[in-house]
């Protein structure tokens, strides 16, 4: 199976970075007096931001049962084997 270049790799990839990577700079040399004292402010909202896009790749939170039929009798033997496995040790 053939793997597929990631986007990043690309030409359009590359551009991007090129444009990030240029206007950091413009924002850190020449409005760094201006930025700088709100660094720490903008770390702290990229936590929200980081947390909801890198939360696409999983599914979401729906972790209930209709997901997982026998998720509630799995649970339930391995309850059974581990009390078995507690009454067995002196």
């Amino acid at each position: 199976m053939a793997n597929k270049p990631g986007y990043w790799t690309s030409l359009h990839g590359m551009a991007t970075l090129i444009l990030i990577g240029s206007a950091l700079y413009f924002i850190f040399v020449e409005h760094g007096q201006h930025v700088l004292p709100y660094l720490p402010f903008l770390i702290i909202l990229l936590c929200p931001l980081m947390h909801i896009f890198m939360h696409k790749g999983h599914g979401g939170h729906d972790h209930g049962a209709d997901n997982h039929p026998d998720a509630e009798e799995a649970y339930l033997r391995g309850l059974e084997d581990g009390r078995k496995e507690s009454t067995k040790r002196p």
